[in-house]
């Protein structure tokens, strides 16, 4: 054989032979897959430094058995609470906020905010003036007692401009006195999102591309997919009707088309990034605020972001935007998930699009994180 033709040969044996080689998560999840129980995932495992692993599973949309790949797009929901809590964080390293600041110091339309005071002796709502106003603190920790969502906030949750969705939430009354109980609230996370626009005079937006997608190499993290991360974009599935497989889905929470007109960014939850966009967010906290060579937050706000923010009398473990505890992380509502272990130095990202699952489906991820300890974690 000449040696010209030889080369090219040993390059495509050399990629046949990377492609069948063993991978143990990968082989850990396809039988999820194999039952219908899983219709595909893209699984990611890191250090603080770089990618140990990432394995794509299955399918992007089972239907048409569009096959998933390492840069599918995921809508990843609340995953955006701890980017915007890191973004609300900025411009507290800056000076320019105060944690315990109350709300209405920046937002003047909370000023005279009243708490729900349940029904007087006719029936009828009571309302009263709250123990002390909202802070900043409560509003990214779920404890100010803001709802959920206003009632404004229909049909989808990307229907109001950013103020005008903050507005409704003036308007509305708290729950609870703040600081006392926790209600996960989109509403509080979206109101930590708005200081941002009236401190820095940038859309909410803006500042995020400016500060932390574009420096951290985030480049397919977007409330608006274009048309091209649209055709990686992962299709959400759940149980058919019987539970015994999979059918298709849309995004309930946001209008389409997705890179249409008529839709605004939601904070709390309207993200859509890849598998490798989380990670180089997460490997930056993991971090301590830097990666590669540039400082995005101080060590003291990661510490503060990512420790217990919530009275220690109630069960729920929750910082600045963060799912707290020996680890630290959040999920989203199609059951994407990233964990930051920083006892082990690993990350873990989990990317579906599932609004549940039908067999043994719902473990997928707890078999991928413990086929990546079983690769990656530090042994005594």
């Amino acid at each position: 054989m000449k040696p010209t033709l030889l080369l090219p040969l040993l390059l495509v044996l050399a990629t046949l032979h990377a492609a069948s080689a063993a991978s143990p998560i990968g082989d850990a999840l396809k039988p999820f897959v194999e039952k219908g129980e899983l219709a595909g995932a893209v699984a990611l495992v890191a250090s603080k430094d770089k990618v140990l692993a990432v394995e794509a599973v299955g399918f992007a949309d089972r239907a048409t058995q569009r096959v998933m790949k390492p840069d599918a797009v995921f809508w990843i929901a609340s995953q955006s609470k701890p980017i915007t809590g890191a973004a609300v964080m900025i411009l507290v390293d800056e000076g320019k906020l105060n944690l315990d600041d109350a709300v209405e110091k920046y937002l003047p339309e909370f000023k005279g905010q009243q708490l729900d005071a349940g029904k007087g002796p006719d029936g009828k709502p009571m309302l009263k003036a709250p123990a002390h106003p909202i802070t900043v603190r409560e509003v990214l920790s779920h404890t100010s007692g803001l709802p959920f969502k206003s009632a404004a906030e229909q049909p989808t949750l990307d229907a109001l401009p950013l103020r005008d969705a903050v507005a409704s939430y003036a308007k509305t009354p708290l729950t609870f006195e703040p600081g006392t109980k926790y209600t996960y609230s989109n509403a509080g996370i979206n109101t930590a999102a708005r200081l941002i626009e009236v401190l820095t005079g940038q859309s909410y937006e803006a500042f995020m591309d400016a500060r932390l997608f574009k420096p951290l190499g985030m480049k397919d993290t977007t409330f608006w997919p274009n048309a091209e991360q649209l055709k990686r974009l992962a299709t959400p599935h759940k149980p058919n009707a019987a539970k015994t497989g999979l059918e298709t889905n849309s995004i309930s929470q946001l209008r389409y088309p997705l890179d249409g007109p008529g839709r605004y960014p939601m904070p709390a939850g309207g993200l859509f990034a890849t598998a490798d966009d989380v990670a180089k967010f997460c490997q930056m906290v993991l971090n301590g605020g830097e990666l590669n060579g540039k400082r995005y937050l101080s060590a003291k706000a990661v510490k503060e972001m990512t420790r217990r923010q919530t009275p220690a009398s109630l069960k729920e473990n929750y910082g600045l935007g963060w799912s707290t505890g020996a680890t630290f992380g959040h999920g989203g509502a199609l059951a994407t998930n990233m964990t930051i272990d920083p006892a082990r130095g690993l990350i873990f990202v989990w990317l579906v699009q599932h609004s549940g699952y039908p067999g043994d489906g719902a473990k997928a991820q707890g078999t991928f994180k413990k086929a990546a300890e079983d690769l990656f974690a530090r042994k005594p």
